[in-house]
């Protein structure tokens, strides 16, 4: 399971010209699910989304996380994390996961976070064409593949 994880100002999702979902200060998470993950995947990377310490004290340090600064998350669906750019020049998305089977686990990382944040999270529609709009802050941009877990 890969994320594109941002730190953002605010944030929203559009479908059809109609926003679906809008967060103020908090996270953005692109997650791409590939065949080989499982729930154990999804519930490692959202306790560590929870506990990441990516937002500014009054130091100006990163120490605080989610919940310390009250803040939202926004879950986008993104099979495009799992392109493979080797050979020639059009991406092989051969990695990504069949949608039910990620569709599944995409529901299980989002229980898992709102679970650990004690709120639910906002998401995009998966498997739809969104226009994702955001600003982000800092910037602070973080990329985690559950299966590097460094």
């Amino acid at each position: 399971m890969r994320a594109l994880i941002q730190r953002v100002l605010r944030a929203s999702v559009e479908v059809n010209k109609e926003e679906i979902a809008a967060i103020g200060l908090g996270l953005i998470i692109f997650l791409g699910i590939e065949d080989a993950d499982d729930v154990a995947d999804a519930e490692w990377l959202a306790r560590k989304v929870v506990g990441m310490r990516v937002f500014t004290d009054e130091l100006g340090k990163m120490n605080l996380d989610l919940k310390a600064v009250g803040g939202e998350v926004l879950v986008v669906s993104q099979f495009t994390l799992h392109a493979s750019t080797q050979k020639g020049n059009r991406p092989s998305f051969i990695r990504a996961a069949e949608p039910e089977y990620a569709k599944r686990l995409y529901r299980a990382f989002k229980g898992a976070l709102s679970d650990g944040l004690g709120h639910s999270v906002a998401s995009g529609r998966f498997g739809a064409d969104m226009k994702v709009a955001l600003v982000n802050d800092g910037p602070v941009t973080i990329w985690m593949d559950s299966k590097a877990r460094e």
